[in-house]
């Protein structure tokens, strides 16, 4: 789902030539939805964040179809933010956290499932602070666009 996002919106942003807000917006989308994967309930909660708030701020200046997978993307990753909730709050030892085994037959399953036990430990901490910056700073630039 938020690797969706990611690449929906680097392909966004490439279009209307803002390369480097593509690439910040699909490293923000990408991690985040590495951490959803492994049960980080502060990943799927900023990224909920960001784009709900994105959707509320900028649901004037959208096109009506835009509009309607805005609300039904954020209605995923409203549900990613209440599963990834549930979960993490599993008992590792009892009978009903027994996790499905993970698939690695296709590059997508490996993408999918093998890539995000892999990478979450090794870039957890970085993501919170790159995640709280990049708020900060899309908070910042909203600001100045909406006060002009």
């Amino acid at each position: 789902m938020c690797t969706l996002v990611a690449v929906v919106t680097l392909i966004l942003a490439l279009i209307s030539n803002q390369v480097l807000f593509g690439l910040l917006y699909l490293i923000f989308y990408y991690f985040g939805g590495v951490g959803v994967r492994e049960r980080s309930r502060y990943a799927a909660l900023i990224v909920l964040a960001m784009y709900v708030g994105e959707t509320l701020l900028f649901w004037k200046t959208m096109l009506p179809g835009t509009m309607v997978a805005h609300v039904l993307l954020s209605a995923l990753l409203l549900s990613n933010f209440r599963a990834t909730w549930i979960a993490s709050g599993w008992k590792p030892e009892s009978e009903d956290a027994i996790l499905p085994p993970r698939l690695s037959g296709t590059w997508t399953d490996k993408l999918a499932d093998q890539a995000p036990m892999w990478l979450w430990p090794r870039i957890e901490i970085l993501y919170y602070i790159y995640s709280a910056g990049f708020v900060a700073m899309m908070a910042v630039i909203w600001f100045m666009y909406f006060t002009r």
